[in-house]
């Protein structure tokens, strides 16, 4: 497809590379040549430079004949405004970022409806999202859910204590009477899509797909389960802090938010009276020993500089805080976080690039099974995706132990109507169900890309 970027910042340059990496055709617009330049020299792209608004630089980037028109520069109205202009000149779907706290969803229904926008997308409430769901479940350092909620996706690292150490996965589901599939690990760098004869070992870090409560009943059996969160520290209050500090208030959380910027603080606190807004340098190790670090259930480090958050969260885990969080933006840092033993790291930009991917694939489908989810896992290396199964599909009513699929692939989750089950050989996939299908080195557009 042919694909416009305008903005070419942390977000608009991790959603042209992973849009390039799925091969589309792709231009880039930013008022910057310095940027554009660069943008040009890296990626296989096309870049323009000029400024978004611009009905010139819209028709020298093509817009008339753009599938899908993406707008993630700085300023929320100049986004709307861009998508608004590149709709009426001829793109056939538009997405804006829009980041203000102000546009409540009620706002945002008008704003979607009245500018013809597809979707918008805001990388903060997604990232409090994200955070919100892992607190709820400390033992995970990642969650993601497919079909509303119906099926979740944990991804966990087994400790050197772990009981799932040795065991095969054919054997595990017979010590563990719970309904869940363990379908992707990474291993010193290197991803598997296990079969039953997989032995696991401490380190690895495991994906699995399970409904919700199966998920807590099989984290009691294993002794690993923590409470959810009851108390946090927030460094940097950031637009992350705002939207995560709005869910864990009225969940009953105590909330401290620690921050530099003694008039952002005042902010905060007319806008989260809740929250105990503390002026200070969280950097220094003394403020967040005083604070209480070491008696916290979380600490969230969500600066705007990388750097800073890994430092202090590697504070924190020597502080035995038992959830640690850092947002780490810059993939070179973003692995280097987890060398370091920082489990949980979030980054916005990863986060607002899978969904674009999600929705540029859900364009190109033609088949009829569309892509409802994409998520990717493992570092990028695993992806899941929820499809919708159609009539056409040729593995309708077929077993799935009779089911030809090629390498690499596994069917992790059937959805049928509002009920996930974790199939079975003798299960069969039915038009209409949801499909989440697990996949390591190829791109899946269509659910009948997994026969063989």
């Amino acid at each position: 497809m042919r694909i416009i970027i305008v903005g070419c910042g942390k977000i608009g340059t991790a959603i042209i590379a992973s849009l390039v990496a799925e091969g589309h055709d792709v231009v880039a617009v930013d008022n910057d040549p310095a940027v554009t330049e660069n943008i040009g020299n890296i990626y296989d792209v096309i870049s323009v430079c000029g400024n978004g608004t611009d009905s010139d630089t819209l028709s020298e980037a093509g817009v008339e004949k753009t599938d899908l028109f993406i707008s993630v520069a700085g300023s929320d109205e100049t986004n709307m405004l861009s998508c608004f202009f590149a709709q009426r000149m001829g793109a056939k779907h538009t997405i804006a970022r829009i980041r203000n706290p102000e546009y409540n969803d009620k706002s945002m229904i008008f704003i979607r409806q009245h500018l013809g926008l597809a979707a918008s997308i805001n990388p903060d409430w997604l990232a409090a999202q994200e955070i919100f769901r892992i607190l709820k479940l400390p033992a995970a350092v990642n969650v993601e859910t497919f079909s509303g909620g119906n099926l979740e996706m944990v991804e966990m690292k087994l400790k050197a204590d772990s009981p799932l150490d040795g065991i095969a996965l054919s054997d595990l589901r017979r010590k563990y009477p719970a309904k869940f599939l363990i379908c992707a690990v990474q291993r010193e760098g290197k991803v598997y899509i296990p079969d039953g004869n997989f032995v696991l070992q401490s380190g690895d870090r495991i994906g699995l797909t399970a409904p919700p409560g199966e998920i807590i009943k099989l984290l009691k059996m294993m002794d690993v389960v923590s409470r959810q969160t009851r108390s946090s520290i927030i460094l940097g209050a950031s637009r992350i802090a705002y939207y995560l500090a709005k869910r864990l208030l009225p969940a009953g959380s105590n909330v401290t938010i620690i921050d530099k910027d003694e008039k952002r603080c005042r902010e905060f606190s007319a806008q989260l009276p809740g929250a105990t807004m503390i002026v200070g340098d969280g950097a220094e190790q003394e403020l967040l020993i005083e604070e209480g670090i070491d008696r916290v259930d979380a600490f969230l480090a969500l600066t705007g500089m990388d750097e800073e958050n890994i430092l202090i969260s590697i504070f924190a885990e020597a502080c035995k805080v038992p959830k640690v969080i850092s947002k780490v933006n810059r993939d070179e840092l973003y692995s280097m976080a987890q060398n370091l033993g920082l489990d949980t790291v979030i980054s916005p930009r990863r986060i607002v690039s899978d969904i674009v991917s999600r929705y540029a694939r859900a364009l190109q489908n033609s088949l009829g099974s569309n892509v409802e989810t994409l998520y990717k896992l493992m570092d990028g290396s695993v992806e899941a995706v929820e499809f919708k199964v159609s009539s056409d599909f040729k593995g309708v009513k077929t077993a799935l132990k009779d089911m030809k699929l090629k390498p690499g692939i596994l069917i992790a989750g059937i959805i049928k109507g509002r009920k996930a089950m974790i199939p079975t050989g003798d299960d069969m996939i039915l038009s209409g169900d949801r499909v989440v299908v697990i996949v390591s080195g190829k791109k899946l557009l269509d659910l009948s890309d997994i026969l063989a």
